[in-house]
């Protein structure tokens, strides 16, 4: 039976101290093949894992920095323990470095939070995935086949108010950066665009999905959506880092400063870290670090969070991108690695951060990592690359098939030749409108 908010099990695998990668890693495992979404009972048993690569996690984060991020971090939390590494600044003003244990917004990940929240309330019997929306929310919508399920797996057709509000970016961010909205406002803003597909026949992704979300949190609850992260997941997991502030406009206590891409090359970065985050509420406004965020998914994927039912449900996925290597259940990405490693996760877009918060099906192994810039998609691709280095270890040497390197010392290391494609061979997803 699952157990009441106040009495779930905070995850183990939160650790708190940060240690650089010290001695000799295991060796690697041999990759396994690609294989179809296991069910929950499969899931369980371990299975063998190469180690993470972590020179490959730094050459993502400097990979990012390249590409335009002041800063980079990645964490990671497995059977060898924590592993992080750090590259640039999380603040340009000062020079300061950045710091894993420094706190950020982590954008669309919060739609993660915002679906264990709603399924929880489905555990307890208050709603029905397939039921309509304007069940609980009368009248809100003007289509009455959109059903919460819906809205979870960014299916209902609602057009994503954003893509006008940020056309121009940094004008677009100036005029809401201190602007407090209601959900109703938003929804609105919604309502006045076509809609993009009919309830139910494609994936098309929409803020506006998640900002209904908080309205039936908020609703069902009687609560404001800030207590329902607080009594059910923050509390319970001990996520000392992590909140939701809106509309304040500060992060409290050590943080990465955000920095945002102007649309006119070359022209200075605006420092974007302060923000009501109205725009995006429930769909955007969380506030972590990267310890929480391993300890938040690692947590859920073990089921700490969920019923053994909704945990199924969440993780039931379906292809988003034509090479069939990104997916999305309820509330929830899925990422198929080049070897053979499916992790699930979300990423996260808030002006000034990129964030990727995946874990493996079992929740033994989990990553999180950013890059303090947005409107920049190629530093949001690189850092997509921690995925790969993290789950899939280090990448294998030539072999004699291979053609011959001009020298033993200086063969490149290189994906093995049977290695499938992968989610992170492509440009990133954009969870908001960007220029670059």
């Amino acid at each position: 039976m699952l157990l009441s908010p106040h009495r779930r099990l905070a995850a183990g695998a939160g650790a708190a101290l940060v240690a650089a990668l010290a001695g000799t890693l295991v060796p690697a495992a041999p990759a396994a093949a690609q294989a179809p979404a296991r069910t929950t009972a499969q899931a369980q048993a371990p299975d063998p894992a190469p180690a993470p690569d972590m020179a490959g996690v730094t050459a993502a984060l400097n990979a990012a920095l390249a590409n335009g991020a002041p800063g980079a971090m990645a964490r990671y939390s497995g059977p060898e323990g924590v592993r992080s590494r750090t590259a640039g600044v999380q603040d340009r003003t000062t020079g300061e470095a950045m710091d894993v244990r420094s706190r950020f917004r982590i954008g669309s990940v919060s739609k993660t939070f915002s679906t264990v929240v709603l399924l929880q309330l489905v555990d307890e019997g208050r709603l029905e995935l397939d039921a309509p929306v304007d069940r609980y929310l009368p009248g809100l919508l003007p289509d009455e086949r959109v059903t919460v399920r819906h809205l979870l797996t960014h299916r209902s057709g609602l057009a994503d108010y954003t893509d006008p509000m940020f056309e121009r970016t940094v004008p677009g961010f100036e005029a809401v950066r201190n602007r407090v909205f209601t959900y109703q406002e938003l929804v609105d803003l919604s309502l006045a665009l076509p809609r993009t597909t009919e309830p139910g026949v494609s994936y098309k992704y929409s803020n506006t999905n998640f900002v209904v979300v908080g309205m039936l949190i908020e609703k069902l609850t009687g609560r404001p959506v800030a207590d329902a992260y607080q009594r059910r997941v923050i509390k319970p997991l001990k996520l000392r880092g992590t909140s939701y502030v809106h509309p304040d406009t500060r992060i409290a206590g050590p943080h990465v400063h955000g920095y945002l891409h102007p649309d006119e090359a070359g022209a200075p970065l605006v420092d974007s870290t302060e923000q009501t985050v109205s725009w995006a509420q429930s769909a955007g406004a969380v506030i972590s670090t990267a310890a929480d965020l391993d300890t938040f998914m690692s947590a859920l994927m073990r089921g700490r969070l969920l019923s053994p039912a909704m945990l199924d449900a969440m993780t039931t996925v379906t292809p988003t991108d034509p090479a069939r290597t990104r997916f999305y259940g309820l509330g929830l990405r899925r990422y198929d690695l080049s070897c053979g490693a499916q992790v699930y996760g979300h990423t996260g877009t808030v002006q000034g951060f990129y964030t990727y918060a995946f874990a493996t099906r079992d929740g033994r192994r989990s990553v999180a990592a950013l890059a303090n810039t947005s409107n920049h998609g190629a530093a949001n691709t690189a850092l997509g690359g921690v995925l790969e280095a993290a789950f899939c270890g280090a990448p294998k040497t030539a072999t004699a098939t291979k053609p011959a390197a001009p020298s033993a010392s200086s063969a490149p290391a290189v994906r093995s030749p049977e290695s499938a494609p992968s989610a992170t061979d492509r440009p990133a997803e954009r969870d908001l409108p960007e220029r670059h």
